[in-house]
């Protein structure tokens, strides 16, 4: 990928649409969340097993933050280095599409409890609805499932910081950095929420997401990285573009996951780059050799 994986921009009305229908059922036009204005600038913190490997990383995470006007949240978790990098991970943003993610694994985990494959109509559904972050497969999954089984499986999750929109709408489902990334870490290890059959179907269908919506946090991942993404993007009255990415990234001696939630952008290619750029950092220094390696 490029320094930025640029969509192909219809005009600004057109985005703007389709940007609202990705959020979800009828999302009001106009809503007040929050603050017009990017919060005051935060430092991203990271620690790791190896301390040189997280003061490169807040270093160059931080950097890349740099002449943003976004709000950003970031939360990400390397299990080979032991590595946390966290920046504002308990803020709260709307979803958009990235609580995709989060009804196929409830509609996983309620099909566990009944011992039951999922129906072909299911299967279509989930996978159009990941691969190709459609909207009517999603609706019709999150009205199936409901409120009471959604919920269910945020508190097995651990997700309690999740919050479902009170009218309804799935894109407006409020999310933080710290409950995405307890998600993926449920997706990519073995755990007593979700079977090892429900995980290996989620990094199925998040490995084989369409390629022009491929960008966000798996810029700049190594070659031998198996990828798995799921992004989201919404412009709104206030708080201008929500553009957010889930990814996770497994194989060979990769693993590793990153959230990066973000509102406050002019454009929906504004908060691309800035995920994008934060994403580089990460790959960069995770795959970079350690200090003293030999070459």
């Amino acid at each position: 990928m490029g320094r930025h994986r640029r969509i192909t921009q219809p005009p600004r009305s057109t985005l703007a649409t389709k940007a609202a229908l990705a959020a979800g059922v009828l999302v009001p036009t106009i809503a007040s969340v929050g603050s017009a204005h990017a919060a005051t600038p935060q430092a991203a913190i990271c620690t790791s097993d190896r301390p040189e490997l997280a003061d490169k990383l807040s270093e160059d995470i931080n950097s890349a933050l740099e002449g943003s006007a976004a709000t950003t949240a970031i939360s990400l978790h390397d299990r080979t280095t032991n590595t946390t990098c966290t920046l504002d991970a308990d803020r709260h943003f709307d979803s958009a599409s990235t609580v995709k993610v989060t009804v196929l694994s409830t509609l996983l985990w309620d099909a566990q409890k009944d011992d039951r494959a999922l129906t072909q109509e299911e299967k279509d559904h989930a996978t159009a609805m990941i691969t190709k972050s459609d909207n009517d497969a999603t609706t019709a999954l999150w009205k199936q499932l409901g409120a009471d089984k959604i919920n269910g499986f945020l508190h097995a999750a651990g997700m309690t910081n999740t919050t479902l929109d009170s009218e309804g709408h799935w894109g407006l489902t409020q999310i933080t950095a710290n409950d995405e990334e307890k998600l993926l870490q449920l997706v990519t290890h073995s755990n007593p929420v979700l079977s090892d059959d429900s995980r290996a179907y989620i990094l199925k269908l998040t490995g084989e997401v369409i390629p022009s919506q491929r960008w966000g946090t798996p810029a700049g991942a190594p070659s031998d990285a198996q990828v798995h993404v799921k992004n989201g993007w919404l412009e709104r009255a206030t708080n201008g573009w929500r553009v957010h990415s889930l990814g996770a990234f497994t194989g060979g001696d990769h693993d590793y996951t990153i959230t990066v939630l973000s509102q406050d952008n002019a454009t929906m290619d504004d908060g691309i780059a800035n995920i994008e750029g934060i994403a580089r950092a990460v790959h960069e220094n995770l795959n970079a050799p350690a200090s003293g390696a030999q070459s």
